[in-house]
């Protein structure tokens, strides 16, 4: 049934309330775990051509400081990938750059995922992802499967 299971993650604890879940799915159904960070445009601004005045009252970073967050990003998705592999579940892992919710869909469609699954208020995180409304963009637009798990206050 489920070849493919995208988990877009944030670094939060919140966050990773889904993986028991997803871990639990993949093994059920011998499929391939994705786990997925997204980084928002907004972050960016010392691109080609932008002027960081674009950016006034909005957060931004600047490349040094984003390429600290990649790295921060890769060691942690790295880790969680290792962790399921010692529990025999193949995965890999993602990094995308967007609108947190369109992000997650669009890695859903080239990755041909046939679940996404997800925490609800995942909070802040590396990047000061917001789960609750993140998911339910995502709900309101997905065209496949979505497990959703509210995850509670800590």
């Amino acid at each position: 049934m489920y070849e493919t299971i995208l988990d877009p993650l944030d670094g939060s604890h919140r966050a990773e309330t889904i993986l028991p879940h997803a871990q639990q799915l993949a093994a059920l159904f011998e499929a391939e775990l994705i786990f997925l960070q997204v980084f928002e445009l907004s972050h960016l601004v010392d691109l080609p051509g932008v002027d960081e005045n674009d950016f006034q009252g909005l957060p931004h970073i600047g490349k040094e400081e984003m390429q600290d967050h990649i790295g921060e990003a890769q060691e942690y998705l790295s880790k969680i990938v290792e962790i399921a592999a010692e529990i025999g579940i193949p995965s890999r892992s993602r990094i995308a750059y967007g609108p947190v919710a369109s992000s997650i869909i669009n890695t859903a469609v080239e990755e041909e995922v046939d679940l996404i699954a997800m925490a609800s208020h995942g909070g802040g995180g590396l990047q000061g992802v917001y789960y609750g409304s993140v998911a339910a963009g995502v709900l309101q637009r997905v065209d496949r499967p979505l497990l959703i798990v509210r995850s509670l206050e800590d």
